[in-house]
């Protein structure tokens, strides 16, 4: 018994002996915690820097749009072919789903050699081998009288613009065909498959192969949003809001980008983190300088970067007694399956000292097990980098998302992780440790990247379906030149019944004064309060104007519904308790401050500071208002309270508070415009000219019927019809009436509530056509 304890207690303390002299010897390879985060919030800058529109040409993490807009819901269904190239092979796969109404994935595949003289060969023969091996397949499948569509399974990284195109941007792996790169990789193969009479197949989709996983694990697992390779390269995706990504148009909804992580590193931002080996088995390598993470972390470099670390060490005499074999000196004799096989759990040692005996050395028992940590190192710092820049994903899909905990699933593919025994656990470890506010499955993509492209041609083509029903109704929204042309003109009659006295009771465009006379010059100075009512929410201001700059503080109070449809007499007795309010929170109670007041609700004045309301809107329904001053409502409110007073001197709609604003940045601003968001319809602005006296300008605006889409305009009142354009003689030479007397200076009308359809694609055209043509200010 004592003589077993005795060997035992050797032979641990022999293990013990050789794992610290690997761990000296590879100190840097060991990763700790601290230095994953850092390696985190460096890859969280690469990220946002190739998501930039500006950044992107110089992002060594490229953050390529796929144009993969949806994940399979379910109702997918059909027969669909896919290609997938990337590997050592080339596979051909066909795919049913959903048959007979069921939730179901039926395939048939068959595998391609890929020889060394086509991958690195002409780019032409490369397709034309592809092509080949399709219509073999199909052959063989009986499939030549069908008409498929197909997914592409592209494992390089493409620039795409569209679903179904994609220009190589560089090769990787061990391929390298020539003339491809810049190319549309589609184009190039639906050019090679036309020499083949007899296909019939139409391209839907390129998609990266992480992609492909990502949506083969989603068909299982809605939850998945991520999609991981780690195999002979390396690669990730996930769905990125649109919001965040200035690559592609529009902000809706969100898109699958392709990481190419694998790149991580190109612009020196990992030279610390890299060793002498990684340096010498990069200049040995097809693309030297290129994919740096990548060959830290793959199955293609993993066996190669065992090998020269074993070398170095037998070199100082650290393993093998300085013994060194030619097989040991040879670049591609240890590969990855050597490292799996080294690592195993039983068998791992008996397996190490096979292995090395094939390599011509005589290693000894501790020789052994310093090969066999060597490995445990080299796989684990490949976990680790993979773990650290997964959590930045999952930490950025939890932020995008606002959530304190994310639960979320990550589809898992390439032979690294399917055959390496230890690689799989040591990831999931690692990303829980580092993001402990993420719950992560990681499902396994049984069928490979290949069936994920059949899925996006699958989800391609249903969505394909629903835009064309969406198109066919949306067909009858769509307008011609005529029908807009029809729509302007009926506004310029509407807008000559608006100015008319005669017809201005009985006209939707009521084309109301304002008596706003002026624009700022630059010479206003001093205190003004300002009042904004318009919404759910109300607004006082403190304006503080002194040589053309402006300080602004203010404070939003809420107006409670029970407010807005209660009576006149609480609504402003309501906004005087939030002046009072804002007045304690400014230190200004008992000031005496001029006092303008945006109303925005459609209003008739006689003067500045008088406004009748003609009526509510915008869900606004308080008594005892229309038909009243709104000026005078507020002073009586201030005055039943009792506390301060305020001189009110001027009362404007919100069009004209945005035209003002930006004429105080821009004299030349000549027109206000708000473009609100409670309802759907859009607006039209027609700048015309009018005559009424030698000097100076009037000024109109336009409210369409939803009043939150008003505007203003002005318009030179000196200028004679004679030179205007013929198209414009429909509004003709008429008494202004209601504008009264402008005298020298020039005024400001707005008007609400047309009953003319409005169309937002109005606006540019009728700026076109209009013989004034004005700049357009959103408010």
């Amino acid at each position: 018994m004592f003589a077993v304890h005795l060997v035992a207690f050797y032979f641990t303390k022999l293990k013990e002996d050789q794992i610290k002299k690997v761990d000296r010897f590879l100190y840097h390879m060991r990763l700790s915690d601290e230095t994953l985060v850092d390696i985190m919030a460096r890859f969280q800058a690469e990220m946002e820097k190739g998501l930039g529109k500006d950044t992107n040409p110089t992002a060594s993490v490229k953050m390529l749009p796929t144009f993969v807009r949806a994940i399979p819901d379910g109702s997918e269904n059909g027969e669909f072919l896919s290609l997938d190239l990337g590997g050592s092979k080339f596979r051909v796969l066909k795919v049913q789903v959903s048959q007979e109404g069921q939730q179901n994935v039926q395939m048939e595949s068959q595998f391609y050699p890929m020889p060394n003289e086509i991958t690195r060969g002409n780019g032409t023969e490369l397709f034309d081998y592809v092509a080949d091996c399709l219509a073999d397949f199909m052959k063989t499948k009986n499939l030549t009288h069908k008409k498929l569509p197909l997914g592409f399974t592209f494992s390089f990284p493409c620039r795409q613009n569209k679903l179904e195109e994609g220009v190589l941007l560089s090769w990787t792996k061990k391929f390298k065909a020539r003339g491809v790169q810049d190319t549309d990789v589609v184009n190039r193969l639906a050019t090679a498959m036309k020499k083949h009479k007899d296909l019939d197949v139409d391209i839907l989709a390129l998609v990266n192969d992480t992609v492909g996983t990502m949506m083969t694990c989603a068909y299982d697992d809605p939850n998945c949003e991520v999609g991981v390779i780690i195999g002979t390269g390396t690669n990730a995706c996930y769905m990125e809001d649109m919001s965040n990504i200035d690559l592609v148009e529009g902000d809706e909804g969100r898109m699958c980008i392709n990481t190419e992580w694998g790149a991580f590193g190109d612009d020196g931002a990992l030279e610390d983190i890299r060793t002498e080996f990684d340096r010498e088995l990069d200049l040995g390598s097809l693309n030297p300088g290129k994919q740096l993470f990548e060959k830290m972390i793959s199955g293609l470099y993993m066996g190669e970067l065992v090998r020269l670390i074993l070398l170095k060490m037998a070199k100082v005499g650290l393993l093998f007694g300085g013994a060194k074999s030619s097989a040991l000196h040879t670049k591609g004799k240890i590969e990855t399956q050597h490292v799996a096989a080294m690592e195993m759990s039983k068998e791992g040692l008996a397996n190490t000292r096979e292995i090395l005996v094939d390599l011509g050395l005589e290693p000894s028992e501790s020789d052994c097990i310093a090969v066999q940590h060597v490995c445990t190192i080299v796989s684990f710092r490949s976990a680790n980098l993979c773990a650290a820049a997964l959590a930045t994903i999952l930490t950025r899909l939890r932020e995008n998302k606002k959530l304190a905990r994310l639960r979320t699933t990550v589809g898992m593919d390439g032979t690294l992780y399917k055959t390496h025994p230890q690689y799989p656990k040591r990831l999931h470890k690692v990303v829980r440790r580092l993001v402990p506010n993420c719950d992560v499955r990681f499902l396994l993509s049984e069928s490979g990247s290949t069936k994920g492209a059949a899925m996006v041609t699958a989800v391609a083509s249903r969505v394909q379906a629903q835009r064309k029903q969406i198109d066919k109704v949306l067909a009858l929204f769509q307008l011609t030149r005529e029908q807009l042309l029809g729509v302007r003109d009926k506004m310029r009659a509407e807008l000559e019944y608006g100015l008319k006295k005669k017809t201005h009771s009985l006209a939707t465009v009521k084309m109301l004064p304002t008596y706003v006379y002026g624009m700022p010059d630059g010479t206003e100075k001093g205190k003004f309060l300002a009042l904004d009512l318009g919404g759910t929410n109300f607004r006082v201001l403190l304006v503080k104007i002194r040589r053309r700059s402006v300080r602004m503080y203010n404070k939003i109070f809420a107006i409670p519904l029970e407010i807005m449809q209660g009576t006149g007499e609480e609504l402003f007795d309501h906004i005087v308790q939030c002046i009072a309010d804002f007045l304690d929170y400014m230190g200004l109670k008992g000031a005496q401050l001029p006092l303008g007041f945006t109303f925005s609700f459609p209003c008739r004045q006689t003067c500045i500071d008088k406004g009748t309301l003609v009526g509510w809107t915008k869900g606004f329904k308080a008594t005892d208002c229309e038909g009243e001053d709104v000026v005078d409502m507020l002073r009586e409110a201030i005055k039943r309270r009792n506390e301060f007073d305020l001189d009110i001197v001027a009362i404007v709609n919100d069009t004209v508070g945005t035209m003002m604003t930006c004429g105080y940045e821009d004299p030349r601003c000549e027109i206000g415009l708000i473009a609100d968001v409670c309802c759907g319809s859009g607006f039209l602005l027609l700048p015309l000219w009018y005559p009424h006296t030698e000097q100076g300008r009037m000024e109109q605006s336009q409210v369409l019927r939803s009043p939150s889409y008003p505007c203003c305009v002005w318009v030179p009142v000196h200028t004679r019809w004679e030179r205007m354009k013929p198209s414009l003689k429909c509004v003709g030479q008429q008494d202004l009436g209601l504008a009264g007397n402008a005298g020298e200076g020039r005024g400001l009308l707005w008007r609400s509530q047309c009953h003319i359809c409005s169309i937002n694609q109005l606006s540019q055209m009728i700026f076109e056509e209009a013989a004034c043509v004005h700049t357009l200010y959103l408010g």
